[in-house]
C-alpha cells in the first residue's frame, strides 16, 4: 500500500509540474503561443518510462497526457493518465506564468492528494518543486520539438523516482 501511495503522490508531483497535455487538434491562443513557455506543452502526449521505488525495484509506466491553454493564455491546466502493472493514476493541474515564475497546484482524483508546484523555466526546461500529500520532490521537464523529457525525484514516500519520454501527437 506505501508503494502504492508513494507511486501516486509522484505521478502526481509529474502532473502538477506542468507537464503535461492539451486537447488533440486545439490550436493554443496567440497570447500564449507568444508569450508564455506553455506554448511548447500544447496537444496530446504519450509515452512510456520507468518509476523507481524505494527497496531498488522499477516498474514500467505508459502514460497519457493532455495541455490545454485556460483563460488567460498565462494559465494551463493539464490531465495525465498513467499505468503501471499495479497502479493507475489520474493527475490534474491549473498552473499560472507570471514574472518569470510558475505557480499553481495540482490533485490527484484516485486517491484524493493534493499539494502546490513552484518553480522556474530557463529555455526549454521547466525546474519545479512539489509539495503536498505528505511529500516534496523536484521535477525538470525538457521539451525539444516533438519529444518531451521528465524527471522527478522524491523525498519522504516509497519512490526515488521517475524517468517518462513523451511524443507529441
Amino acid at each position: 500500500m506505501q508503494v502504492r501511495r508513494g507511486f501516486l503522490k509522484l505521478a502526481s508531483g509529474f502532473a502538477a509540474a506542468g507537464l503535461v497535455l492539451a486537447v488533440a487538434g486545439a490550436a493554443p491562443p496567440a497570447e500564449v503561443r507568444a508569450e508564455t513557455p506553455f506554448a511548447s506543452l500544447m496537444g496530446t502526449w504519450s509515452g512510456s518510462g520507468q518509476v523507481q521505488l524505494a527497496n531498488g525495484s522499477t516498474e514500467s509506466l505508459k502514460c497519457r497526457a493532455y495541455y490545454t491553454p485556460r483563460e488567460s493564455g498565462n494559465s494551463l491546466g493539464l490531465a495525465i493518465r498513467c499505468a503501471s502493472p499495479s497502479n493507475k493514476i489520474e493527475l490534474r493541474a491549473n498552473l499560472t506564468f507570471q514574472g518569470g515564475r510558475i505557480s499553481g497546484s495540482w490533485e490527484e482524483r484516485t486517491y484524493n492528494a493534493t499539494g502546490e508546484v513552484t518553480g522556474q523555466v530557463s529555455g526549454n526546461r521547466f525546474s519545479l518543486s512539489i509539495v503536498g500529500g505528505g511529500f516534496q520532490g523536484s521535477m525538470s521537464v525538457s521539451t525539444t520539438g516533438s519529444n518531451q523529457s521528465v524527471m522527478i525525484t522524491t523525498q519522504g514516500i516509497g519512490l526515488k523516482g521517475v524517468n517518462i519520454s513523451l511524443s507529441k501527437g
